[in-house]
């Protein structure tokens, strides 16, 4: 089930006049979590209606900072435990 902000961002994005399958792709299926959507709704409400070309464009900016958050918190807690077995041993 879809969260609250990708249903405000379809609806969003259908209220723009872009094509329901353009729509359903963009928010139900890659801005399908809450700090997605929320990113691309504020991208709206700064452009407006922007080319599909702009949104895809944005649209895929927002999904590689989330993949290099989520590689950063990997990163993060891999160093902790080897820190971990650095003062503790095995």
């Amino acid at each position: 089930m879809p969260s609250e902000k990708t249903e405000i961002l379809y609806r969003q994005l259908l209220k723009r006049g872009y094509s329901k399958p353009f729509c359903e792709e963009v928010a139900y299926r890659n801005m399908n979590t809450d700090y997605t959507a929320e990113r691309m709704l504020s991208y709206l409400s700064r452009e407006g209606n922007p080319a599909i070309e702009d949104l895809v464009d944005e649209m895929l900016a927002i999904l590689d900072e989330r993949e290099k958050f989520a590689e950063k918190k990997k990163t993060e807690h891999a160093q902790a435990v080897i820190n971990d077995v650095y003062e503790r041993g095995l």
